[in-house]
């Protein structure tokens, strides 16, 4: 039995588990400690992601010394994973073939692998990437999604390593036209504990599994902002919580601000979800996340 996962009896009688949240991921050999916060860099390798598209691959194909470079930097910034996505699930993006997504995604994964001491997160969706991934160095699979696709969970499941979970309300190409909930934060956590029940009779254990709320995934300004001051209590489904809501639309509907205006608005957002319980902030700016979190942790560590 895990230490996440721990039996009660009464008089002898052996009880449901009693689930707590892990205070650390073992990825691929690689021990992510989640006692406080940890940053999460985004690596887009794709020409049409909102805020980076193009940066690191361009219809010339994978610009390599580039990702390396920013790669090396965000490790040297601190953050704890890198998280490689070679599909762009942006509003109104379309779906790539799973060739193409291989061809972006495997040769970074496997070069930051061999280069330096991070976990590596695959951000997909489809089985054969998550194999492949797997096979060539791949720490953590982060799926938005939710492992639904055709073969995705027993993929997953196979590869024995921790998954992150994403809430999303339909598909991006038209998540954002019309989303509906009668209760946002209700529907999310319960559709998120479903998915976590999913992955736990597929074999993947509780303490490998992570949660994200799906900040711009089908939701409204006023979704997102109820889901994020119900971020403590999505901490009661005792499973870590990631939060992604770096540069994203909310910012902007909030403050008016361009893309590439929106660092303030992105670091004031992932030193608030730290102290709501986030585990994982995954984020463009990392050295200026991580400068927010050491300032977050200091007065929490004064207010003992």
């Amino acid at each position: 039995m895990s230490d996440a996962t721990k039996k009660i009896s009464i008089s002898g009688r052996s009880l449901a588990p009693v689930l707590h949240c892990v205070d650390s991921l073992n990825c691929a050999g690689k021990l992510l400690d989640l006692g406080s916060p940890q940053v999460m860099g985004v690596l887009n390798i794709t020409p049409d992601s909102f805020s980076d598209g193009g940066l690191l691959y361009q219809s010339g194909g994978l610009r390599l010394n580039r990702v390396l470079q920013l790669a090396s930097d965000m490790v040297e910034q601190g953050a704890a994973i890198l998280d490689v996505g070679g599909e762009s699930t942006r509003p109104g993006a379309t779906q790539v073939s799973e060739q193409e997504e291989l061809d972006r995604v495997l040769p970074v994964i496997e070069a930051i692998a061999a280069r330096l001491d991070v976990i590596v997160s695959v951000d997909t969706s489809t089985a054969g990437v998550i194999r492949a991934a797997t096979a060539v160095g791949a720490g953590l699979i982060n799926d938005v999604r939710a492992l639904t696709r055709v073969g995705a969970l027993d993929a997953a499941a196979a590869s024995g390593l921790p998954v992150c979970l994403m809430h999303m309300q339909g598909v991006p190409l038209d998540m954002q036209q019309a989303p509906e909930y009668h209760d946002v934060i209700a529907e999310v956590r319960d559709w998120l504990q479903c998915r976590a029940d999913d992955c736990m009779q597929a074999g993947i254990g509780h303490e490998k599994i992570i949660l994200d709320p799906g900040f711009g995934f089908g939701k409204t300004l006023q979704h997102n902002l109820a889901l994020f001051n119900a971020l403590e209590t999505m901490k009661n489904l005792h499973y870590p919580l990631l939060v992604g809501v770096s540069r994203k639309t909310m910012i902007g509907s909030i403050t008016g601000r361009g893309i590439s205006q929106r660092m303030a608005g992105s670091i004031t957002l992932a030193a608030l979800a730290a102290e709501r319980g986030a585990s994982i902030l995954r984020v463009h700016d990392v050295a200026e996340t991580v400068d927010a979190l050491k300032i977050v942790a200091a007065l929490k560590e004064n207010d003992q």
